[in-house]
């Protein structure tokens, strides 16, 4: 169950001004230990420690495969691949362009694919607000963001 909370949107400039959207709540984040422990426990046969190690030698390979300009695909979580961060307004030519000027940086692109792609969460997926799970009433709004 995806629980969410209702926050409005503060920011004045915004066509959305004063409106009211969902935003999910998030109990926890799980580190690769306790994924290795959860899969452990669906007997997958593999212990804990098996299922860390090979986790994270997944992790590094993937990473050596982006930065080799290839994509990854693991069927039924996501597509990872690597995506650059253009500066600002861009070069006035192919020669005026200058790596250093016109590059921010690099950023690591996921799209979901199979079973986890948004036609499948949204077929999957039972949605619940917050207030009426845990009982508290959320805060309608966030500084940070205006949303």
């Amino acid at each position: 169950m995806i629980k969410f909370i209702l926050k409005k949107n503060t920011m004045s400039s915004s066509t959305a001004f004063g409106r009211y959207y969902a935003w999910p709540v998030i109990d926890e984040t799980m580190n690769l230990r306790a994924l290795a422990k959860h899969m452990s426990e669906h007997n997958s046969g593999f212990s804990e420690a098996m299922c860390l190690g090979v986790i994270t030698a997944m992790i590094r390979c993937i990473k050596e495969m982006i930065l080799q300009g290839k994509n990854v695909k693991i069927d039924d979580l996501a597509i990872f691949s690597c995506g650059i961060r253009n500066a600002s307004g861009g070069a006035k030519s192919e020669e005026d362009f200058n790596v250093n000027r016109n590059i921010r940086g690099v950023k690591l692109r996921a799209r979901a694919t199979g079973m986890l792609s948004n036609v499948s969460l949204n077929l999957d997926a039972t949605l619940r607000k917050a207030s009426a799970v845990t009982g508290s009433t959320p805060t309608a709004t966030t500084p940070e963001t205006g949303v």
